[in-house]
Order: structure tokens, then C-alpha cells, then sequence
């Protein structure tokens, strides 16, 4: 099981670095990128110290640890030069927060993050068929999510993906450490969207061709 998406002290989770990846180790998972909140104002801070905590970590964990960053709510405007400039600063895996109903993220997000060419979309809430289209034309993951409330529309994601031909991954969107799931558990949100076990597999694959 791979999480793509995960939160730490850094932003709104409330474990360090350490015991996150620790965490996840117990539960069996074989990667996890940390993927804190940032905007214009502590992008900087941000990405070098998850750099620093996977560069030490990964010299001794079971668990792979991706350094990885999660723009949010940003003005869709500054999304694309918030993407070059993570990608500058070492992210592996950029992650747009995108138009959940479970909060007020601003019309366009979805749209924008897709055309500045992110890995993943995150809880795309309901989004559109022509927005899908372009995430699969440009290679652009959409997620399925686990976390309570973003997953309301999981079910609507994961309709328009197998319809219209785009690519899912699922991912836990941790902040706590209730929040951290196992591929046990992935698999019953998976098909609580309406995706077959075989789906499942293919997110997990998915998600192994984002890291390499």
C-alpha cells in the first residue's frame, strides 16, 4: 500500500515526520509522501524540511518517504508558478487541494491545477466531465479519498474516471493518526465509490508509477 497524500506538524497534522512514517510502518504501509499544506507564505519552509526528515528516514525505514507538497486554496491565478516554484524546491509529488464540497475552494482550482501539469488532484469534489477529460489527457491523477467529508464525492470521481478514461489514485489525506489506513481498508473505500477489487489494484499501481 502506498499513501500519496499525508499530513504532518508542518501544516495541520499533529505527528513529526518520524512518527508518522513510524506509524505507517507498523500498519504495513511500503511508501508515504508527506504532503503538507503550503501557499505563498511557507512553501519555503516547508519543502526542505520534509526533504531533510526522507533523506534521514530512508535510510532507516521499512516505509519509502516521498517529500511532497499540497497547494492549497490558492487563487487558481497562482497555482501554476506555485507548482514550478515546488518543483524547484525538490517536491516529488505536487498535490493541488481541489474543489472538495466539504470546503469553499475557489471555482477554477480544479481547472487550473490540471493545466499546470500536477501529479494529483485531490478530492476534486464534483468535478466536470470536460476537467476530467483534460486530467486524462495530461496524465494528471484524480484521487479517491478516505478522509471524512472530501470523500463525499468519491463515488461521482470514480464514475466520470472509469467513463471518460482517467486514472485514480487512493489516499488516506492523513492528519491525525486515526486518519492512516491500511490496504485493507483502502480497498473498502475503494469499492464503497464503486470500483471493482481490480480498480483497486490498478490505483495501487498507480501510485507506484508516481514514485518510480
Amino acid at each position: 500500500m502506498i499513501d500519496l497524500h499525508t499530513h504532518s506538524i508542518f501544516s495541520d497534522g499533529v505527528l513529526i515526520p518520524a512518527e508518522l512514517i513510524r506509524r505507517c510502518e507498523v500498519l504495513g504501509l511500503d511508501a508515504v509522501a508527506i504532503t503538507d499544506h503550503a501557499d505563498c507564505s511557507n512553501i519555503d519552509f516547508i519543502i526542505p524540511r520534509i526533504r531533510a526528515a526522507a533523506e534521514e528516514l530512508n535510510h532507516v525505514s521499512q516505509v519509502r518517504v516521498v517529500p511532497g507538497i499540497e497547494l492549497t486554496h490558492l487563487p487558481p491565478a497562482l497555482i501554476a508558478p506555485m507548482v514550478q516554484k515546488a518543483r524547484a524546491l525538490g517536491a516529488k509529488i505536487v498535490i493541488v487541494h481541489g474543489e472538495t464540497i466539504a470546503e469553499p475552494v475557489a471555482s477554477g482550482t480544479n481547472r487550473a491545477a490540471i493545466l499546470a501539469d500536477i501529479d494529483i488532484l485531490a478530492h476534486p469534489g464534483l468535478i466536470t466531465e470536460d476537467d476530467v477529460k483534460e486530467a486524462r489527457e495530461r496524465g494528471v491523477f484524480l484521487e479517491i479519498s478516505a478522509r471524512k467529508g472530501h470523500s463525499l464525492t468519491n463515488g461521482h470521481v470514480a464514475r466520470l474516471a472509469r467513463e471518460l478514461g482517467a486514472e485514480l489514485v487512493l489516499n488516506s489525506d492523513a492528519h491525525e493518526p486515526e486518519d492512516l489506513i491500511t490496504k485493507r481498508w483502502a480497498e473498502k473505500v475503494a469499492i464503497g465509490a464503486g470500483l471493482t477489487a481490480e480498480e483497486f489494484l490498478r490505483m495501487i499501481r498507480n501510485s507506484e508509477s508516481l514514485i518510480g
